[in-house]
């Protein structure tokens, strides 16, 4: 039996994230101890919490990985759970020296693109916009991340099909859910004791719920992060806009002209709070008939109409980015949780989204709109 050494072992356990952090076990300080006999590999691993629910995802990773560099030995994993102290060390590495409370993409240096994903009425499928769109980056590698700030309609799980799954707390740090294509998610619909718990807050309950999504989970390094807004100009938008300056908006309207004027004003709010609007889109937009003709079932223009009025009023172009139609399937994804996007790429609805997306994700950072935080010099 060819002989296998502690190093190896680890090395090997190098190249195993853990699922929810994304980062190696052994620069998390999970690896306990290696033992090693003539006949088998014994590895202890320390998992964040006793009812860890990544704990069988974790001991299948470690096992393949150890068995490539020990194949005639036996793997075992053995679990056992951090002290206080090792979860402590370990959030205070993950933080990287940022203070508690600190919101990461509210930073100068952050790298990560902010989408706030708004609408001026409900019903205009924001939700399985925001989330169809955060998937079609992440197709596309990007790392991405969506905190579904939708207090009072969080369906951003649901959508996703995360069912029940709530997410992991390390001391005071949260680990985002993962979800497909490697996306985090979190909602505050995971941190309620029942599901079918109503939230009734109002102002300084919901800045808080907010603040807690952003800064106590671990996002890690992002690439972009979207967030699904209740509809309207309420607390939760001048909230992102105090926490959040920099982020970008998305106004999603259907094409009636009663959903396209309230739509306007959640672009001017987002301007109000010195955000840059980045553009419109126009869910539900037509009905593809077999013979190929395309009905308007709600009218037509809206979109144009709220692109046109915000440039005008914004002082910069804000485009119309594409119009998403009307499509069973789309709506279905939304209900099974699989988005139209992974589940049929070559959906009509699908490849708009996926445009509208690769639209977004290749656009560089600009300063008009934005608020630059300077103020005038003093005179000598």
């Amino acid at each position: 039996m060819a002989a296998v050494t502690e190093a190896q072992v680890r090395e090997a356990l190098s190249a195993v994230n853990d699922p929810e952090i994304k980062r190696p076990i052994t620069e998390l300080g999970m690896v306990d101890a290696v033992t090693i006999t003539d006949e088998a590999v014994t590895v202890r691993l320390l998992l964040t919490v006793a009812g860890c629910p990544l704990k069988d995802t974790l001991n299948r990773d470690i096992t393949a990985a150890v068995t490539k560099v020990a194949p005639a030995h036996l793997v075992t994993v053995e679990m056992g759970v951090m002290t206080d102290e090792q979860r402590k060390a370990m959030q205070e590495h993950l933080r990287g020296g940022r203070a508690e409370r600190e919101i990461p993409f509210a930073q100068a240096g952050s790298l990560t693109k902010v989408y706030a994903i708004a609408s001026g009425k409900g019903g205009v499928g924001k939700s399985s916009v925001t989330v169809n769109l955060a998937l079609a980056m992440a197709r596309r590698g990007l790392k991405v991340g969506i905190v579904d700030a939708d207090i009072y309609g969080h369906s951003i799980p649901d959508m996703l099909g995360l069912g029940d799954q709530r997410p992991t707390q390390v001391e005071e740090m949260i680990m985002p859910v993962p979800a497909a294509e490697g996306m985090k998610v979190m909602s505050i619909g995971m941190l309620k004791p029942r599901k079918d718990q109503v939230v009734a807050w109002r102002g300084p309950m919901l800045d808080r719920a907010l603040v807690q999504m952003l800064a106590d989970v671990y996002w890690g390094d992002l690439d972009a992060l979207f967030l699904d807004l209740p509809p309207g100009t309420g607390d939760m938008a001048i909230s992102l806009g105090q926490h959040l300056p920099g982020a970008e908006v998305v106004v999603v309207t259907t094409p009636q002209q009663a959903a396209a004027q309230v739509a306007e004003r959640a672009g001017t709010m987002a301007s109000m709070m010195h955000q840059r609007v980045v553009g419109v889109i126009e869910n539900m937009s037509y009905l593809q008939l077999p013979d190929g003709e395309r009905m308007e079932i709600f009218g037509s223009g809206g979109a144009d109409e709220v692109a046109k009025g915000l440039s005008a009023r914004l002082g910069y172009d804000v485009p119309m980015l594409g119009r998403v139609p009307l499509e069973e399937k789309f709506r279905e994804g939304g209900d099974t949780g699989e988005p139209i996007v992974t589940a049929d790429p070559a959906a009509p609805s699908a490849t708009v989204l996926q445009e509208i997306a690769d639209t977004l994700s290749g656009r560089q950072r600009g300063l008009a709109g934005m608020q630059l935080g300077l103020s005038p010099a003093g005179r000598l």
